[in-house]
């Protein structure tokens, strides 16, 4: 008997900032928190622009458009923090 071991790509369902930690809840019931100090972007935005998120891609990715800031969750599930180039998707202009 053998057993399909598919992996399913990892999907946010909400997303909450503490005045330190970012916090992710996904589709299949995690929970990932990471320091908002990854993020220099979220640490120093205000709390009306943390609150203005979007869900990418059937929520895997997170989006701030107030604050040109993009997170992948595969990447935060990495524990992909600051300076990992090419595992978090934060876009610079």
């Amino acid at each position: 008997m053998s057993t399909s071991t598919a992996k399913a790509r990892p999907v946010a369902k909400s997303v909450r900032v503490t005045a330190h930690d970012l916090i992710v809840e996904l589709a299949d019931g995690r929970t990932i928190s990471v320091p908002l100090t990854w993020f220099p972007r979220l640490a120093h935005a205000a709390r009306e622009q943390l609150l203005n998120y979007e869900l990418l891609a059937d929520g895997e990715g997170i989006r701030w458009p107030e604050l040109d800031e993009d997170l992948s969750v595969a990447g935060l599930l990495r524990g992909s923090g600051p300076g990992a180039a090419g595992d978090r998707p934060s876009r610079r202009r």
